[in-house]
């Protein structure tokens, strides 16, 4: 199910057919919708017509140090209804990662997927998040404000500040879509250092470029140029590796 005032205010946001989005949405933020998650996706999917749609489906809450297993088909995503939805539906791709794994589904789905197992921290080069500028991709924020955008960790990891990795690697468990074992360690995130800790504020990214902002239908709406992110932000990393984060003793 198609719904068209959706469709229309993405297209008006600026979505175009042939764009790689990679999406966080907040389900209960766009009020009340026929249809549900699966009405949001198909939506996403008939905007994106020629093009790539991303969603992260992190399991960071169910793959932990004390169990370290990941299956590809079946670990669920922990980031909402939406995310969740969509990593089970048919067609669609999930990249191998423990934590933070990412599902696609179009044209480029397999080609920007296929590459995060070689990453051994969260959003490493090879991860769909880190690929995406060079697809000239968009991160499209539906009602989840600017704040959970786990592209920034990557931006991040280019500098690694003293709050981003935790001090030592973690083994981890993956099964892959035929029942593959494999074993990998892998940096994780933290947001601690020695004497404080620290708490994200990816907002900041609206200091350093134009984002564009819309309404889809209750939901406010932020549409990010992947690759001014990653420029803007890592200037500003390298100015101050705590541009991001609040600090606090």
């Amino acid at each position: 199910m198609i719904n068209e005032k959706m469709a229309q205010d993405l297209a008006a946001l600026g979505i175009k057919e042939n764009d790689t989005v990679l999406v966080h949405a907040s389900l209960s933020s766009l009020g009340f919708v026929e249809g549900g998650a699966d009405t949001v996706i198909d939506t996403l999917i008939s905007v994106l017509k020629d093009g790539t749609l991303l969603m992260p489906t992190l399991s960071f809450d169910s793959v932990t140090v004390s169990e370290p297993v990941f299956f590809v088909n079946d670990t669920p995503s922990c980031v909402g209804k939406i995310s969740e939805t969509f990593r089970k539906r048919a067609g669609v791709i999930r990249s191998m990662h423990p934590t933070h794994s990412v599902a696609a589904y179009g044209k480029n789905a397999c080609e920007i997927c296929r590459r995060h197992i070689e990453s051994d921290t969260p959003v490493g080069d090879t991860s769909p998040f880190s690929l995406l500028p060079k697809y000239n991709g968009k991160v499209l924020m539906l009602g989840c404000t600017l704040s959970p955008n786990t592209s920034m960790h990557g931006v991040e990891e280019l500098i690694k500040p003293d709050y981003l990795l935790c001090p030592e690697m973690t083994e981890y468990i993956l099964i892959d879509k035929d029942g593959k074992e494999i074993k990998k360690k892998y940096w994780r995130h933290f947001f601690h250092a020695p004497g404080y800790s620290a708490e994200q504020r990816y907002q900041r990214l609206a200091n350093l470029m134009d984002i564009p902002v819309g309404k889809v239908l209750c939901a406010d709406a932020y549409l990010i140029d992947a690759q001014t992110m990653w420029e803007k932000g890592y200037e500003a990393l390298k100015r101050d590796n705590h541009y991001f984060v609040e600090i606090f003793e």
